[in-house]
This record gives C-alpha cells, sequence and structure tokens, in this order.
C-alpha cells in the first residue's frame, strides 16, 4: 500500500509539473504574440509607433492613439494605460496630444493621462506604477461633490533623461528638466531644475548638481560600476526584456 501510494504521488507531481511547463509555455506564446509593435500594431492606430518600440502583452487601457506618438525603441510594460482626451471617440484636433520620445520606459502598471498636452522627453525610465496626468478634479463648489464639477486641465513636460521611481505622480502643470530624479512616492507639481533630485508629498528638491562642487549634499554611495566591455546591444536588450517579465 505505501509503495502504490508512493507510485501514485509521483505519477500526481509528474502530471502537473506537465500541465505547468504547457501552462507557462502557451502564455509566453499569448504574451510574444498579443504584444504591439510598428510591425504588429493589431487594433492600435497611432500617431507614431516607432522602430523598435514595443507594448507588452496585456495592455492596459489605450485610447485616443491617433494623437498618441511614440519614439523609437520605446519599452512599454504589462497593463500600462495610455490615454489621450477624457474619452474615447472625442475630436481632438490637429495636435498631438501625448508624445513620448526615443527609449522611453513605462513600467507595469503606470498610466499616462493626457487630456492636454503630455510631453516625456527622450530616455526618461519609469518604474512601476507611475502616475503622470494633466487634469486633475477642482473643487471649487463646496456644495457639488467633487467629482461631478469640471476637472482643470495644464499641460505637463518632463524632461530627457529623468528617472521616475515606482508610485511617483507628476500632477498637472508639472515641468521636469533634464535628468531629474522623482524619488518613489513622490508627488510633483511645479518646475524642477535640471540634474535635481526630488522627494516627499508635495516633492522638494533634496539633491542638486553643481557644475563646480559637484552633487550637493554629496552622494553616499559610491558610483555606479560602467557597463563590462564586450557586452552587445543583444545582451542588453535580452535583460531588459528579462526586466519586463520580471517586474
Amino acid at each position: 500500500m505505501p509503495k502504490n501510494r508512493n507510485t501514485f504521488s509521483s505519477f500526481t507531481a509528474w502530471r502537473r509539473r506537465l500541465v505547468a511547463r504547457a501552462l507557462q509555455g502557451g502564455w509566453r506564446w499569448v504574451q510574444q504574440a498579443g504584444a504591439v509593435s510598428a510591425e504588429t500594431p493589431g487594433r492600435l492606430r497611432f500617431r507614431r509607433l516607432g522602430a523598435g518600440t514595443r507594448l507588452a502583452f496585456p495592455q492596459g487601457t489605450v485610447f485616443g492613439e491617433q494623437w498618441i506618438e511614440l519614439g523609437e525603441c520605446c519599452i512599454i510594460a504589462e497593463q500600462v494605460t495610455l490615454t489621450a482626451g477624457m474619452m474615447p471617440g472625442l475630436d481632438l484636433g490637429p495636435d498631438p496630444i501625448l508624445t513620448l520620445g526615443n527609449g522611453v520606459v513605462l513600467g507595469r502598471g503606470s498610466h499616462v493621462i493626457a487630456d492636454t498636452r503630455i510631453t516625456i522627453g527622450s530616455d526618461t525610465f519609469c518604474g512601476p506604477y507611475v502616475y503622470i496626468t494633466s487634469t486633475n478634479h477642482s473643487y471649487d463648489d463646496p456644495h457639488e461633490p467633487v467629482g461631478r464639477q469640471w476637472p482643470r486641465t495644464d499641460p505637463v513636460e518632463i524632461g530627457p533623461g529623468c528617472w521616475l521611481g515606482t508610485g511617483a505622480v507628476i500632477l498637472p502643470g508639472a515641468k521636469l528638466g533634464r535628468n531629474v530624479v522623482v524619488a518613489a512616492g513622490a508627488v510633483v507639481r511645479g518646475e524642477v531644475p535640471d540634474h535635481a533630485v526630488v522627494a516627499g508629498a508635495p516633492a522638494k528638491v533634496v539633491r542638486r548638481w553643481d557644475p563646480e562642487l559637484g552633487w550637493q549634499p554629496p552622494l553616499r554611495t559610491p558610483a555606479p560600476l560602467p557597463i563590462p566591455d564586450g557586452i552587445t546591444p543583444e545582451q542588453l536588450a535580452a535583460l531588459a526584456e528579462l526586466d519586463l517579465q520580471d517586474g
């Protein structure tokens, strides 16, 4: 009897492993087949979809894509929302509403809500669950529910080379300079100068680069090691793909 039970347990474990491998392999195939790119745009018809740009599957909410421009070699992770306009089907005029430069990365579950102009500069990287919006609720009338009052809009501009940490929120009217670091969970409004680090809610500048003195206050961590010699672009792309799968 114990021998039969062991044989049955081994068969059950083998069957579970087989099913798991089949499901995992099938899901990887679905992810590959469902990804959006310039070669395989599917139902989405962006104003521009640059070469090498990829929207991972499953995509989040996407509408108003006729007013969305995505540069080259962007990485849009799973469940990222990209919208232009307050709702689908609106005529937003001749100009783009949402523009991503080349090499922009949007982490899993991020939202970019563009009811008016939002520009994200080239090589800006966003961690997971970043929220960027050009619209905010108004609460002028104390007798009317906030959700029923007409919202306010203000353009957002994010300069090139920025890093937005996990859960950062960029509010209407924000203007970030070049190579700005936004700490995880920070809530940013107003103007942020080039080469600054902001943190908190509301976000404040906690470190800046001075051409003569360097970073002030000084950095407390050693400089990162450079990319080793001999690493090919294909290997870096494979690492990026692995990060997407793990994220």
